[in-house]
């Protein structure tokens, strides 16, 4: 594909164009669960679980579904994996997911008077639980300084040129180091839509693309 001269990407102003690009677009699943009031670090942290490799149109509705059960760790406790399971069962891997939100639900009643901390250190040691949904249930629920990588905000930025990584948690390193902190939070809100809707993997939407004048469409071999 033939490239022309881009300018050098400014990422305030390509955020600032993110931003109004996605509007009316469904917004990534935790934050829509946090403006439907999913606001604590254990609903977002479990949300966050039930989303792994499950799409954000089956995420919203199984975790609303578990959430109208149980909300809080001792509520959850009361479910039982089985009964977890039930209500998750349309979430990919919904088995090992329901046992490990039930220990999470466990060591927050039994270490944390029953609500997790603003930790990363404490979620992290969670089994099934990542960066990704570490910093992501702890940007959203406490608004600590974080960046949670998906696979859309690692193909986003590495096809804008911003960084060049071979991974989300490369990327995840990358960001840290060159993003201002004022943005963290919002990287995951603003690409994830942006990466799913304009930004796809396969025939990106180049042609209507906000940020096309700073984006240097690496691998990029085929678009719309």
């Amino acid at each position: 594909m033939e490239q022309q001269e881009k300018r050098p990407l400014d990422l305030d102003l390509a955020l600032e164009r993110v931003e109004e690009a996605i509007k009316g677009y469904p917004k990534a699943a935790l934050f829509e669960l946090f403006e439907e009031g999913y606001t604590t670090v254990f609903e977002q942290l479990v949300a966050c679980m039930i989303s792994i490799r499950t799409r954000d149109e089956t995420t919203l509705p199984v975790s609303r579904r578990l959430f109208e059960r149980a909300r809080t760790p001792a509520e959850i406790l009361q479910l039982e994996p089985d009964g977890i399971e039930m209500l998750i069962n349309q979430s990919s891997f919904a088995t090992p997911k329901s046992r490990q939100v039930l220990a999470i639900a466990r060591s927050a009643v039994d270490n944390h008077n029953g609500e997790l901390p603003c930790d990363p250190e404490v979620l992290l040691a969670f089994s099934g639980v990542g960066p990704k949904c570490a910093n992501l249930a702890l940007g959203i629920a406490c608004n600590y300084p974080s960046i949670s990588v998906d696979i859309h905000v690692h193909r986003v930025t590495n096809r804008w040129g911003y960084v060049q990584t071979s991974s989300p948690e490369q990327t995840t390193v990358a960001l840290h180091e060159k993003v201002p902190e004022q943005h963290w939070i919002n990287i995951n809100r603003l690409l994830m839509p942006f990466g799913k809707q304009i930004c796809t993997g396969q025939r990106p939407h180049c042609s209507t693309c906000p940020v096309l004048d700073m984006c240097q469409q690496v691998g990029v071999t085929s678009h719309r």
